[in-house]
């Protein structure tokens, strides 16, 4: 049968990393490719024992249908809990339970974006972003990262230039570059989206995953009338399969996103919602962050002192102070995208940069990741990818 798809997915591709996972079944593939947290830093133990305690104290509650805008005790919690990074003064209304951060920016692109809309994005961004732009059809534009994340000249000019519907930014530890905004730079984005009437997403999965430095205040934190919708997750910070994320806003977006989510999956999952309340209302995710960020230093410490004594002099790379991955650019123009078939060929994986331009570009350029990987694969692994690029 001859089948006639949208138009919308015609010609749309899958996402490098979801695509990349196919092949990592391979025991002797070493991945820098994926984004998972350390397998030791997943809290099974506790999982199942807060999964056991909800579903004895309140099996039909944990089990039956809940509200759309998510289980009202999770709502509270996190609200209380997003306090650490200076979102102080809203209520449940401005909240809503999102199935993992990447639900809440797919809502925000539905709830405001028309077929051909343009969006700004960090060049380079998140590659589900444009994974999503181009599910609805939409047009994402690039703006120049900077020193720190984003170029707040760059920025401006690109709103003037094509007066997008949404800007989105990742301000903490970024994915793929892992560069942090500076304080600076967070209030200067809330005076651009104020003085153009633009609606930024912020999106912090990483934030807390800090191992050096000062954690700095949320972009959010500066919003007074309503610019700024802040998503964040618990995929990092406690396990990515609960898929349970927050996203805080205007009243007035939260329920037009719940009604586009009554759509998708009508509710989060109530037991993964319940769970997670539970590790915020005990302290427990705060305790399991603290276990996980000594992890996460030595495996990025690991990897950088690797890539600075096995690769070539052209290649260049980020210092991040937080977050799982570490971006890499060739000097030289060396394509880091032509080299992929070989490096798997030579059992090791990564991200060839161009997935995260808006444009397509960045050829000579990778994201790496360390969090899941042992000290020992990212030696042997990163001596693998010096072997291939200094032929």
């Amino acid at each position: 049968m001859e089948y006639t798809f949208a138009e919308r997915v015609r010609n749309l591709s899958g996402n490098a990393i979801r695509e990349i996972f196919k092949v990592l079944s391979d025991k002797e593939m070493i991945s820098f490719a994926g984004g998972m947290p350390a397998a030791q830093c997943l809290p099974a133990e506790k999982v199942k024992q807060y999964s056991g305690e909800l579903l004895t104290e309140n099996p039909v509650k944990m089990l039956q249908y809940g509200e759309t805008e998510g289980y009202m005790p999770l709502r509270e919690s996190f609200l209380r809990y997003v306090k650490n990074v200076g979102i102080e003064g809203y209520t449940v209304d401005n909240a809503l339970i999102v199935s993992g951060g990447q639900q809440g920016i797919d809502l925000m692109f539905k709830t405001f974006c028309e077929k051909g809309d343009k969006i700004l994005v960090q060049n380079p961004t998140y590659l589900a972003v444009l994974h999503i732009a181009r599910t609805y059809q939409l047009n994402p534009v690039g703006f120049d990262c900077g020193e720190d994340g984003v170029d707040v000249d760059d920025l401006e000019k690109k709103i003037k230039e094509h007066r997008p519907k949404l800007v989105y930014v990742v301000p903490n530890f970024s994915n793929p570059t892992g560069k942090t905004l500076r304080l600076e730079t967070r209030k200067k984005i809330v005076e651009i989206a104020e003085k153009y009437d633009v609606v930024v997403i912020e999106d912090d999965p990483y934030g807390r995953i800090r191992y050096a430095g000062e954690h700095l205040p949320s972009i959010k934190s500066f919003d007074k009338d309503g610019h700024v919708v802040y998503i964040t997750s618990t995929s990092k910070t406690i396990a990515p399969a609960l898929r349970v994320g927050l996203t805080v806003a205007d009243e007035r977006i939260i329920r037009k996103m719940a009604i586009c989510k009554q759509a998708v999956d009508v509710q989060t999952v109530t037991l993964a919602q319940a769970v997670v309340e539970r590790f915020i209302s005990t302290g427990e995710i705060d305790r399991g962050i603290a276990r996980s960020l000594p992890i996460y230093k030595e495996k990025a410490e690991i990897m950088l002192a690797a890539l600075d004594k096995y690769m070539p002099e052209s290649f260049v790379h980020t210092v991040p102070e937080g977050g799982l991955f570490i971006w890499g650019e060739f000097t030289d123009g060396t394509s880091a995208k032509a080299k992929f078939r070989e490096a798997l060929d030579n059992k090791v994986a990564y991200v060839s940069g161009n997935d995260f331009f808006a444009d397509g570009s960045g050829d000579n350029t990778m994201r790496l990741n360390f969090s899941n990987a042992t000290p020992e694969q990212i030696e042997t692994g990163v001596k693998r990818l010096s072997a291939i690029f200094t032929k």
